[in-house]
C-alpha cells in the first residue's frame, strides 16, 4: 500500500472549531460576550453569604464555568495559533490582547474563588456535598487556602504576570524557534530546524549524531547568556511569588499543590531515580560494546544498534496506532481517528512551526488539538501515539465539568505512555527482521531513559538551579552545575562534552512549566506498573484502566490510584518500575553474552 492510498495525510490542523481567524467577528464578538458575563458575574458578590442556598450556589458555579469555558477558547486560540507560526506579528499581538483580557477578567471576577477559599469548613462541606461533579474542584481550591493572598494582592499578582513572566516565556519562545540550524547532511548543506536536527542524533552515522548535537548547542549557546538571563528571572519570579508572597516551604511544592500530589511522594521519586543510575550506566555501556566503542560518547545515548533506516509514512503510521488502540479497545481508536476526522492535528514539518510535540485538551466539549512534527521515523510513530494517548484520556473524561475533565500533570501521562507501550508491542508484532525488532527492544529503553532519569535528572537540576539564584549564580554557575550533574549521572559509561552545559536553556519546560518534568517520570513508572498488570490480568484489567481515563481529574490523584491498588507513597512501588527496566537490561544482556 503506497503512502498515497492512505486516508491520512500530513497537514497543518485548523482553528475553526474555535475561531475562523485572528481578526473574525466571532473572536471581537466573543471579547464583548465575556466581557458582558463578567460584568453580570460581579452582581451575585452580594449573594455569597455563608448561609447561601446550595441551589443558588450552584446555579453561580455554572454561571463561571460558562464565562471561563469561552475564556478558555480565545486563549486556546491565540495560543494554538502562535504554536503554529511562532513569528507571525498578528499572532503575537492577538496572544498579549489575550492574556492582558484574561488578567482583566480573572480579576473582576477573583472575589468567587476568594470567597469560596476562605469560607469556614462546616458551610464549604454543606455546599460540597451537593455540589456533583464540581466537588473536586472545589475541594482542591480551599487546598489553596493558606497560600491566598488579599483581593487586592491578588490582582496585582494577574497583572504583573502579563508584563512580567509571561512576556519573558514568549519571548524565549519566540526566539527560540526562530533559530535555523545549518548543517552538512550527506553532502549537501541544509538549514534544518530544531525537530529536524535533533532526528538526526538517533542516525547510524556517529559523525552525524556528533555535528547535529554541536550545531544545536552551538546556536543555543550563543544566545546562552541571553537565555539564561530570561531564566534567572522567571526563578526569581517564581520564588519571589510562591515562597516570598504566598509562604510555600520550597519552590517545587508549588508545583506539587497544584498537581495535588504531597512534597514527600515527589521527593520518594527522585531519591529512588538517583539510586537507580547503575541501570542505565550498565545500558550505555552494553550499547557501546554492540556499537564497537570503548565508552559512548553523550552524542550517542540514542544510537540505533541496527544499521537500519526503516521508514513509516505518515498515513501508514496513523493506521498503526489506531490498530494498537483498536487492539486494546474499539472506543480508543474511535477516540483517536476524531482529532484526524475533525483537522485538530498539525503533523507538518516547517520553520516557524513549534518545535516538538503536544496535545492541548480546551474543553469536553471540543475534541483536543494535537502538534507533532512528524518525519517518518519510529520515534515519529511512537510520538503520535502518545499524543493522541493525551487526547483519547481527555475526551474519555468528557462527561465531566470544565474543571475536572483534565487529570493533573503526573496522571496526564498515564493514557499517553500507554499508547506508546501498546504500539511498541504493534511494532513488535509485525516485524519480522531481526535487526530491527533488537533495535526496537532497545529502543524502549532509550525511551524509558528519556522519559524516567533524564526527565528526574532536569528536575533535580531545576531543584539546585533555583536555589543557586537565590544565592545569586550567574549563567555560568548554573552551566557548570548542569554539566556536573549531568557527568555524575552518566558516571563513567557516558563521556560528556563540553557543550552539553548549554543543554539546559534548550528545555522549553523549565522555562514554562517549573518542574513539570517529574510528571513524565511520574507517569511512565505508574505505566509501568499498570502494563505488568494488563500483561497478567489481561482482560479484566481494562475496565479499571478505562475507569482511571474517565475520571480525568474529579478526585485526587492518590485517591484515583489508591483505587486502582497502587500506594505512590511507598519507594518500593517506583523501584518496581525501575525493576521491570533492569529486567529489560538483564534480558538484552544475557541474548548478548
Amino acid at each position: 500500500m503506497t503512502e498515497s492510498t492512505y486516508p491520512f495525510q500530513q497537514k497543518r490542523w485548523s482553528l475553526a472549531d474555535l475561531f475562523p481567524a485572528p481578526n473574525s467577528p466571532e473572536l471581537e464578538a466573543a471579547f464583548v460576550q465575556v466581557k458582558q458575563m463578567a460584568s453580570d458575574f460581579t452582581q451575585v458578590r452580594e449573594q455569597l453569604t455563608p448561609d447561601i442556598p446550595s441551589a443558588d450556589f450552584l446555579a453561580l458555579a455554572r454561571r463561571y464555568e460558562e464565562l471561563s469555558d469561552l475564556l478558555y477558547r480565545m486563549n486556546s486560540y491565540a495560543g494554538l495559533a502562535f504554536a503554529e507560526d511562532t513569528q507571525n506579528q498578528a499572532t503575537l499581538a492577538l496572544m498579549a490582547r489575550v492574556e492582558q483580557f484574561t488578567a482583566d477578567i480573572t480579576n473582576e471576577t477573583l472575589f468567587f474563588s476568594l470567597w469560596w477559599k476562605m469560607l469556614d469548613d462546616a458551610n464549604a462541606e454543606r455546599l460540597m456535598a451537593v455540589s456533583g461533579d464540581y466537588r473536586y474542584w472545589l475541594e482542591e481550591m480551599r487546598h489553596f487556602k493558606p497560600h491566598t493572598l488579599s483581593e487586592a494582592e491578588e490582582k496585582i499578582i494577574n497583572i504583573k504576570d502579563v508584563t512580567g513572566a509571561n512576556a519573558l516565556r514568549t519571548l524565549y519562545d519566540t526566539i527560540t524557534n526562530r533559530y535555523v540550524f545549518e548543517l552538512e547532511v550527506n553532502g549537501e548543506r541544509r538549514e534544518l530546524t530544531r525537530g529536524e536536527l535533533t532526528s538526526l542524533v538517533r542516525q547510524h552515522d556517529p559523525e552525524l549524531r556528533a555535528a547535529a548535537y554541536q550545531k544545536l548547542y552551538e546556536v543555543y549557546g550563543k544566545d546562552g547568556p541571553v537565555l539564561g538571563q530570561i531564566y534567572q528571572t522567571l526563578v526569581r519570579d517564581w520564588r519571589n511569588e510562591g515562597l516570598g508572597l504566598r509562604g510555600y516551604a520550597q519552590p517545587i511544592s508549588v508545583r506539587n499543590l497544584a498537581n495535588d500530589i504531597p512534597d514527600e511522594v515527589v521527593d520518594t521519586l527522585l531519591e529512588v531515580a538517583q539510586r537507580n543510575v547503575g541501570i542505565f550506566q550498565r545500558f550505555f555501556r552494553l550499547k557501546a560494546r554492540l556499537l564497537g566503542m570503548e565508552r559512548l560518547r553523550r552524542y550517542d545515548v540514542y544510537a540505533p544498534i541496527a544499521r537500519s533506516d526503516k521508514q513509516y509514512p505518515f498515513g501508514q503510521a496513523a493506521e498503526m496506532v489506531f490498530d494498537s488502540f483498536r487492539q486494546f479497545d474499539p472506543r480508543l481508536e474511535e477516540l483517536a481517528r476524531r482529532v484526524f476526522e475533525q483537522d485538530h492535528l498539525d503533523s507538518e514539518v516547517r520553520k516557524g512551526k513549534r518545535g516538538g510535540a503536544f496535545c492541548a485538551s480546551t474543553s469536553p466539549r471540543l475534541t483536543p488539538w494535537v502538534l507533532v512534527n512528524y518525519q517518518q521515523r519510529a520515534d515519529d510513530v511512537a510520538t503520535l501515539a502518545h499524543e493522541l494517548g493525551h487526547a483519547i484520556h481527555s475526551m474519555m473524561a468528557a462527561d465531566h465539568s470544565l474543571f475536572t475533565f483534565h487529570s493533573c500533570l503526573p496522571l496526564a501521562e498515564t493514557a499517553s505512555t500507554f499508547g506508546e507501550m501498546m504500539l511498541m508491542d504493534r511494532l513488535l508484532a509485525q516485524e519480522t527482521d531481526p535487526a530491527v525488532r533488537r533495535d526496537i527492544l532497545f529502543r524502549q529503553v532509550d525511551d524509558a531513559y528519556a522519559t524516567i532519569q533524564r526527565q528526574a535528572f532536569f528536575c533535580l537540576f531545576e531543584r539546585q538551579a533555583h536555589e543557586m539564584i537565590n544565592e545569586g549564580a550567574s549563567v555560568d554557575d548554573l552551566s557548570e552545575a548542569y554539566l556536573a550533574a549531568l557527568r555524575a549521572q552518566f558516571g563513567d559509561a557516558v563521556e560528556v562534552s563540553d557543550e552539553f552545559r548549554w543543554e539546559w536553556v534548550s528545555i522549553p519546560h523549565i522555562y514554562h512549566t517549573p518542574f513539570y518534568v517529574y510528571a513524565y517520570a511520574f507517569g511512565q513508572l505508574l505505566v509501568f506498573a499498570l502494563y505488568q498488570q494488563f500483561k497478567v490480568e489481561g482482560e479484566s484489567f481494562k475496565p479499571r484502566y478505562l475507569k482511571i481515563l474517565a475520571t480525568g481529574g474529579s478526585k485526587a490523584p492518590v485517591e484515583i490510584l489508591a483505587e486502582a491498588g497502587i500506594d505512590v507513597r511507598q519507594a518500593a512501588f517506583w523501584q518496581g518500575g525501575f525493576d521491570v527496566i533492569d529486567a529489560l537490561v538483564r534480558q538484552l544482556e544475557a541474548e548478548l553474552a
